[in-house]
């Protein structure tokens, strides 16, 4: 029985392409080495213990909510705060997995992991590989990914607060990937509609809204995603046949 289930989890192992992997998380690697770094600096700056900066990448692994917890965490919020605000920013991610549910590893373990470490950055490098890749891939550039985070902060707790003082608004450097990776996907898929959206329920939530900008852009496209396939059921069905 003991062979049996480890000849199981060889195979489970051997069926992922860890090399593969590798590479594909390098272009992720390029843009959280630098922001990975700056939160690492910022993290020291707003006094944040070492050990507390590492495991928030280990254990909450959100760049955006990481660099929104600083200013929270410095501030001595409650946590109920801080989670409250962390669960709006991350509100997003709960859709992500939705498109990748039937690539997931059957390992409950793995599988739990890979939802966990399914960031804006390893969602978009899995959904702009083609489908018979990505069961092989998902587990390994979510590792090799949060890796990259976890070493990047570490390096930035190291250098402590002198990089914040040569290389001011270290913060926007998250925004500069995000931005990047948003370009590339775009270039992968050619979809105009999720540009669309997003700039209208940027522009909607700014006008009724500042504290809480991000959470209610958020719902509005939400709100039209849902409605346009609503709407547009038949079409969409009608399309993918015509292909």
């Amino acid at each position: 029985m003991n062979t049996q289930s480890n000849e199981i989890n060889q195979t489970q192992i051997q069926g992922y392409d860890w090399a593969e992997g590798f590479k594909k998380s390098l272009p992720v690697a390029m843009g959280y080495l630098p922001a990975g770094i700056a939160f690492g600096v910022l993290a020291q700056v707003a006094g944040i213990p070492i050990w507390a900066t590492i495991m928030l990448s280990v254990v909450l692994y959100a760049g955006a909510a990481q660099y929104a917890c600083l200013p929270m965490l410095s501030a001595g919020l409650p946590i109920g705060s801080i989670a409250t605000n962390i669960a709006a920013i991350n509100l997003r991610h709960v859709f992500y997995g939705m498109p990748l549910l039937q690539y997931l590893p059957q390992n409950k373990i793995a599988k739990t992991y890979c939802l966990f470490a399914l960031t804006d950055e390893t969602f978009s490098v899995m959904t702009s590989l083609p489908n018979e890749s990505r069961q092989s891939l998902i587990l390994p550039v979510s590792i090799f990914n949060q890796g990259w985070w976890v070493l990047a902060s570490a390096i930035g707790v190291l250098i402590g607060s002198a990089l914040s003082d040569l290389v001011p608004h270290l913060d926007f450097a998250l925004v500069c990937l995000f931005a990047i990776l948003a370009y590339e996907q775009f270039q992968s898929i050619k979809r105009y509609f999720p540009i669309v959206i997003a700039v209208i329920a940027l522009a909607i939530a700014s006008l009724f809204t500042s504290h809480w900008l991000l959470l209610v852009a958020i719902t509005i496209c939400m709100m039209m995603i849902l409605a346009r396939g609503f709407f547009t059921p038949y079409s969409v069905k009608g399309d993918n046949n015509d292909q």
